[in-house]
């Protein structure tokens, strides 16, 4: 089994800043894609950003030049650097990445627990 668990979630005011972590535990060969996704209420699930095993990132057009993912692939950590947050940002916002427990298994999607990001105006 493998556990996601965010952390640094919070409320800010407009044009503050939050960064949020989520840290990769339990039995791991290795990991591929890691991510973050926010749902709003009464909306869908959507990809905030995602980054490769090799560093490679990529991010919704809503959140380019304010957002930043990074990751530490020796601690199975992805991160997320949220600066101008903007009241539309208020989610909650959910870690996922691509697990294989062992090189027999092939990548499964695993996803944390949600931690909630309020950003007042």
């Amino acid at each position: 089994q493998v556990q996601l668990v965010e952390s640094g979630g919070g409320l800010v005011q407009a044009g503050g800043s939050l960064r949020l972590s989520c840290a990769a535990s339990g039995t791991i060969f290795s990991v591929n894609g890691m991510g973050w996704y926010r749902q709003a209420p009464g909306k869908q699930r959507e990809l905030v950003a995602v980054i490769s095993s090799g560093g490679n990132a990529a991010y919704a057009e809503s959140v380019k030049g304010r957002f930043t993912i990074s990751r530490d692939n020796a601690k199975n950590t992805v991160y997320l650097q949220m600066n101008s947050l903007k009241p539309d940002d208020t989610a909650v916002y959910y870690c996922n990445a691509q697990v294989a427990h062992s090189a027999r298994y092939s990548f499964a999607d695993y996803w944390g627990q949600g931690t909630q990001v309020t950003v007042s105006s």
